[in-house]
């Protein structure tokens, strides 16, 4: 499941990063992770939610994070057996750094998007 804060779904709407503009300071999105599992009741057993993996965030701010195109990032693994979350780290898939830029590797994939992977659906 993604998540953005009303910034980030406004630009959206407004054809961000289609359109070629970037995301406004202030944008925030979560994505929230789940291990799959198949519903062995319901016809053609389709892929469903079953126990959280992790959650990830990213904000956009171009002064406080202008060394990874101006997003900060995060990402928590959820710890079943504590129901707690830790911080990612490099041993974890993807690998991930203890600081705002742990995502922004994977990101540069997509610079002339914002550093954005996620479509805004059409409705």
């Amino acid at each position: 499941m993604i998540l953005g804060n009303p910034a980030m779904i406004d630009a959206y709407k407004a054809g961000v990063p289609g359109n070629g503009k970037p995301f406004p300071d202030g944008a925030k999105m979560a994505k929230i992770h789940w291990n799959p599992k198949k519903n062995e009741t319901a016809p053609g057993q389709p892929l469903v939610p079953s126990t959280l993996h992790d959650i990830d965030f990213m904000v956009k701010d171009g002064k406080r994070f202008a060394d990874s195109g101006g997003w900060g990032y995060a990402e928590f693994e959820y710890e079943a057996a504590t129901d707690t979350f830790r911080l990612g780290t490099l041993a974890d898939q993807p690998p991930q750094g203890n600081d705002a830029k742990c995502g922004f590797a994977c990101h540069t994939v997509v610079k002339n998007r914002d550093y954005v992977f996620t479509e805004y659906p059409k409705r």
